[in-house]
């Protein structure tokens, strides 16, 4: 098997792992980990050979383009507060508390590189966090501090895993330019990410065609990535920076095909590269076991160690970070989302996993320091590294819906009906407004005029069939029967002239561009 031959097996296994993982209640990151690990250690799977420097470029921007695409700017400052307790000040903490102890542990172990070792494993992933808490149905409120927490951890930790991997290759290190390389990486990141964000807008407003505006989205995350590195910004932060500026200002509410073709684009895009990630840090771990040889209990201990001291950090900060910021939202009128038990807490606590990150970092390190010299206990960073992530990916991972079973940790089902039925009567009513605007410029039929009012409601009535007193539900409902017969009646009709159609592409002399265009046409019709 080659190369080439492994990357489609991984894609392979992403599309597979997604179906296996429902039905067994098990997260599909964590099962393309495991497939990683079985192909390490068979003998006809090649090593793989990805440069360390592309992975993190390679694979971050789609997959946090893909992330922000589910949330909005105002989900992020509702929970500023929170996100910036995990993403930033528990960063900083875990940090510290492991390169203290990995200092101790690890013999002649320098600070600089303990502290490298300390910021590579602080972040807890966003696409392992999402993606495994979408699956468990847990609050809206817990969700979205974990995608924030996710997204913006990155950004410190990648910022003082370079600040502190520079100190070790150069020998020497200066506080006041570490905060000031930390502030300017900060700024030119968001100036990039606004920037194209804006350039983006009004390009997509040029392109007239679905295609090539959904194509267009997918360059720039990278394009931001690329630039803002190359200016010594923070890529993670410009991605993010573009994303949300995207999000917020690029929806046109009439773009009914560019929004639904981008919906399952960046699915598809999200499902194939987060399986080729995880399925790459299943298969890198064999080049940590290889480190190990003859020194596994040795190397074994320092791992067991570490992964103890980021787990209970993060919940020995979490404890007292909730109960301050839920003191803190009592004594103020704060409009932000917080666990509001402990049980929400133990769940925050335990879906803190390890992955592409924290892998692409640990292989990132240099072989050789500014003097020519090996750089100091790489093989036992990379190896400790790699044990925090298969410890927390695969055992939280595997175990973390037992324990949400367990706590009774679930979403609140009847606020989120509540408020779809809310949503439901704002259309309905802004239907129905639009049409009172069009009676009063245009002459209808009182008979049009009624049909299109039953319209407005029905618009609502579909969201939320709950929505009107019980004859007008009665009435939406054998309406609703009465449209779904001639739905499907209409859709048998389409389903033979699709089939007609497509039957004329084989036929001689036949133009397959226009027949796929009347294809389309067929296609678009049968949407409506």
């Amino acid at each position: 098997m080659d190369q080439l031959a492994l990357l489609f097996v991984l894609l392979l296994g992403a599309v597979v792992s997604v179906p296996v993982g429902d039905r067994f209640g098990l997260p599909a990151p964590v099962l393309m980990t495991l497939l990683g690990l079985v192909l390490a250690v068979a003998d006809f799977v090649p090593n793989v050979d990805i440069p360390p420097d592309l992975i993190l470029p390679a694979l971050l921007p789609p997959l946090l383009y893909a992330s922000v695409r589910r949330t909005s700017w105002r989900q992020f400052t509702a929970n500023k507060r929170p996100i910036f307790l995990l993403a930033v000040a528990l960063v900083f903490v875990t940090t510290a508390v492991v390169a203290f102890v990995a200092a101790a542990i690890v013999p002649g172990l320098p600070i600089a590189a303990a502290v490298a070792l300390g910021a590579l494993v602080a972040p807890p992933d966003p696409v392992a966090a999402t993606a495994v808490a979408g699956q468990l149905g847990l609050p809206r409120r817990l969700v979205s501090i974990l995608e924030g927490e996710g997204l913006f951890n990155d950004v410190t930790a990648i910022v003082l895993y370079h600040v502190a991997i520079a100190a070790a290759v150069s020998g020497t290190f200066s506080l006041p330019k570490a905060v000031l390389d930390l502030v300017l990486s900060a700024v030119v990141a968001v100036a990039i990410g606004l920037a194209l964000g804006w350039a983006a807008n009004r390009l997509m407003d040029l392109l007239d065609d679905v295609t090539l505006q959904i194509g267009l989205t997918l360059l720039v995350p990278y394009a931001s990535y690329v630039l803002a590195e190359e200016l010594h910004g923070s890529g993670v932060l410009a991605v993010l920076t573009t994303a949300l500026f995207l999000a917020e200002y690029a929806t046109d509410a009439d773009d009914v095909m560019t929004r639904l073709a981008g919906h399952t684009f960046w699915n598809v895009v999200d499902t194939l590269v987060t399986g080729v990630a995880f399925g790459l840090i299943g298969l890198e771990l064999h080049n940590a076991i290889r480190t190990a040889s003859g020194r596994w209990a040795e190397m074994l201990g320092w791992a067991a160690a570490i992964v103890a001291v980021v787990v209970l950090v993060r919940l020995a900060y979490l404890l007292p970070a909730t109960w301050l910021t839920k003191r803190l939202h009592a004594k103020r009128d704060y409009d932000e989302e917080i666990p509001t038990s402990w049980r929400e807490t133990l769940v925050m606590w335990w879906a803190g996993m390890r992955g592409v990150a924290s892998a692409a970092l640990a292989l990132a390190i240099p072989l050789k320091m500014d003097d020519g010299s090996p750089f100091p206990d790489r093989d036992e960073i990379v190896f400790i590294a790699f044990g925090v992530i298969m410890a927390t990916l695969v055992l939280q991972g595997l175990t973390l819906p037992w324990l949400v079973k367990r706590l009774g940790v679930r979403a609140d089902t009847g606020s989120e009906k509540a408020f779809e039925r809310a949503l439901a009567v704002r259309a309905a009513k802004a239907a129905k407004r639009r049409l009172r605007e069009i009676e009063d410029v245009e002459e209808l039929p009182e008979e049009l005029s009624e049909q299109l009012l039953r319209r407005a409601f029905d618009i609502g009535a579909r969201i939320s069939p709950d929505l009107g007193d019980e004859e007008r539900r009665e009435a939406h409902e054998q309406r609703a029967r009465r449209i779904k017969r001639v739905r499907r009646i209409q859709g048998e009709m389409m389903s033979a002239a699709r089939h007609e159609v497509l039957a004329a592409r084989s036929e001689p002399g036949a133009d397959p561009e226009i027949v796929d265009r009347v294809l389309r046409h067929l296609d678009v019709r049968s949407l409506r």
